[in-house]
């Protein structure tokens, strides 16, 4: 990978929301350092992290489909963000998300053809009490993980997952549709489909690969900040295929993939294996300690992605102190990295985090955070 010197980021400075999630219309400033949103349960700081994060991934971190992000009664909802990057550059991104139409996406008021194209524009980190599915959850989240940390590291990236994707799905419906028999036609297709994705899968397969050693040492020092010395985490990428290549791991379980109807190896079943202390973090890990090495995880990949495109993402803490105890919060109030960061809490912050900017809200019976 190449590295650049860290030390440049985006800084977003005005959100503007109408009728996104729990907020009719709704602006707010932020600082370039730390800004603190702090409010009770039900005051919408959440809604506000997520409209941010939106912005970035034109996905909910939360998981929500696009009709839950737009205010009951709203038709639709429009997302603005204007943020400064490098020479003092102005960037506005705009989006209009309807609950019946296509979502439409403009960039300094020029529309914006695919979400992809936003990729790289604007990178977001986003810690969410969610994350401790990282560790304790289905190889998937750690998939999906591992990509989006990929996409921070180039746009590029991204397309080639997507390209993956749509290449599997193809090569699964011709799997279904041979009934568990491969007749002379249909095994000609299954081998177009298994160079093409053999190219992808490859690819893709490597940069993994190469992202996650560049990632376990970070890891290792992330938890080292917040939860002390004496942990040691290291990662692995297990991929039965990676080391015979795709292709070949395809003609071998070609048989199987007939008779199951399915593609059974691939990127799409990778793993990530975490190791705490020599032992698999997934079972052998208290909750506390996952918590934090699931915390160590986004940081980790905050620093890799700044490390490589000297552009430090936006950093999102949402309600993370609910989840720490007062040592591992002062341990990572001390920690927290170059650039802008957006934390919220449901109580005052912990002792020693001091904000560039607080922003206090009002619970309001119809808002949901």
């Amino acid at each position: 990978m190449d590295v650049v010197d860290p030390g440049s980021a985006l800084i977003l400075e005005q959100l503007s929301l109408q009728g996104f999630r729990s907020h009719d219309d709704f602006s707010m400033a932020f600082a370039p350092g730390v800004t603190a949103i702090v409010g009770p349960n039900g005051s919408g700081k959440t809604n506000i992290v997520e409209a941010v994060a939106w912005l970035a991934t034109t996905r909910s971190f939360r998981g929500a489909p696009t009709d839950a992000l737009i205010k009951r009664g709203s038709e639709v909802a429009i997302v603005r963000g204007q943020l400064r990057g490098e020479n003092n550059r102005e960037l506005l991104l705009e989006a209009e998300l309807s609950r019946t139409g296509r979502t439409r996406i403009q960039m300094n008021k020029q529309k914006v053809q695919r979400a992809r194209d936003l990729a790289g524009v604007m990178a977001v980190t986003v810690f969410a009490p969610d994350d401790l599915e990282l560790v304790k959850g289905s190889p998937g989240e750690r998939r999906t993980y591992l990509d989006h940390v990929l996409l921070g590291l180039h746009p590029r990236n991204d397309g080639l997952r997507a390209d993956m994707e749509k290449i599997l799905k193809q090569r699964n419906a011709l799997l279904k549709g041979c009934g568990g028999r491969l007749d002379r036609d249909a095994a000609f297709t299954l081998d177009v489909w298994d160079d093409k994705l053999a190219t992808v899968g490859d690819q893709l397969g490597a940069l993994r690969a190469e992202a996650v050693a560049s990632l376990s040492p970070r890891v290792s020092e992330a938890l080292s900040s917040v939860a002390g010395p004496g942990n040691e985490v290291t990662l692995r990428y297990d991929a039965p295929w990676f080391e015979t290549g795709l292709k070949a791991a395809l003609t071998e379980s070609r048989t199987n993939d007939v008779r199951r109807g399915v593609t059974t190896v691939g990127p799409h079943r990778d793993e990530i294996e975490i190791m705490l202390n020599a032992m698999p973090a997934r079972t052998h890990a208290s909750q506390g300690e996952q918590r934090s090495v699931a915390l160590a995880l986004r940081l980790a990949g905050h620093h890799l992605v700044e490390a490589t495109t000297g552009v430090a993402p936006l950093l999102v803490l949402d309600d993370v102190f609910s989840e720490l105890d007062d040592s591992r919060s002062a341990a990572l109030v001390a920690a927290l990295p170059h650039g802008q960061t957006l934390l919220t809490s449901a109580t005052d912050l912990p002792p020693g985090a001091i904000a560039d900017a607080t922003i206090n809200l009002e619970s309001t019976e119809s808002a949901v955070a």
